[in-house]
């Protein structure tokens, strides 16, 4: 109770702070940004410290999925003062909306330099929830490109539902099920008809193909076991799933591009998911 207590307090002073801070009140910011301008907003007051983005939390209810991070609002506050001061650095490159769900893609600087998605999802215009994914920034692939570079246009808006259902067909035929007989149901031969931002990965088919094969000669076991979610925009479609690589129990957030019914680029991040005893939280990583 103590606890609670405390967080309770701590979220009133920062959302009391923010009111302060900012000329506009708190319920106009809220009510003029979209949501995802909101999420957008939030990330990046890591950098920029604009205390009235936190306004966009709801300070009642914010279940945090990163299991590294204390629960609520409290626990969002202490990652932040755990920052070397200054260190803190945010550019997102991509974001998205898809119902209650945003979701960014974004380069960062954040105890150290990282690439990540996050996902928030909403509830009567504040944010209620919060996933994310993160690694180390890597060099380019052996195809020269990174993590993070690429198209960030959305086009194809109408189109969003069947570019979700395209992804989901692949996740479950492909990467659950291992059926690369289908492959080709889902991308074009050619180097130049698949571009891949995984860090150890070439362009097209044979790329991936000859990544698969030096995994299999170091006994290197990449598994997805079951998919959690699908969320996209137009031609961007994020498929969230767990799995294990190497052995180890990991979390799969794979971001593809879509364009005539094909996948034609692809970025992904697998991050590790600790064991129960180091949680910081009980959310779990997924909770869907």
């Amino acid at each position: 109770m103590m606890k609670k207590s405390i967080s309770a307090a701590l979220a009133t002073t920062v959302l009391v702070c923010a009111a302060c801070s900012s000329p506009v009140s708190v319920e106009e910011k809220t009510i003029s940004l979209s949501n995802k301008g909101k999420a957008v907003a939030l990330l990046n007051s890591i950098e920029t410290g604009d205390r009235g983005a936190v306004a966009y939390v709801n300070p009642d209810k914010y279940t945090q999925h990163n299991l590294a991070v204390a629960d609520g609002l409290a626990g969002f506050g202490a990652l932040l003062q755990a920052l070397p001061k200054g260190s803190a650095k945010v550019d997102i490159k991509r974001a998205f909306q898809d119902g209650d769900y945003v979701f960014t893609h974004t380069d960062y600087n954040f105890f150290g330099p990282k690439v990540g998605f996050d996902l928030f999802r909403f509830e009567d215009g504040l944010i209620v929830e919060h996933w994310d994914n993160l690694a180390e920034k890597a060099a380019p692939n052996p195809s020269g490109r990174t993590q993070i570079d690429g198209p960030t246009t959305v086009i194809d808006s109408d189109k969003t539902e069947q570019n979700k259902a395209l992804v989901a067909d692949f996740v479950d035929t492909i990467l659950v099920n291992g059926d690369f007989a289908q492959l080709g149901r889902f991308i074009d031969k050619g180097d130049a008809n698949y571009l891949q931002h995984n860090t150890g990965i070439a362009d097209g088919l044979n790329g991936l193909g000859k990544a698969l094969e030096e995994m299999a000669k170091q006994g290197i076991k990449m598994v997805y076991t079951k998919n959690h979610i699908v969320l996209g925009e137009g031609n961007f479609v994020l498929s969230i799933s767990e799995g294990s690589f190497g052995g180890e129990h990991v979390s799969f957030y794979d971001l593809f591009r879509v364009e005539n019914d094909k996948l034609v680029e692809h970025w992904d991040i697998i991050e590790p998911i600790p064991t129960k005893d180091r949680w910081k939280n009980n959310n779990g990583k997924f909770g869907f």
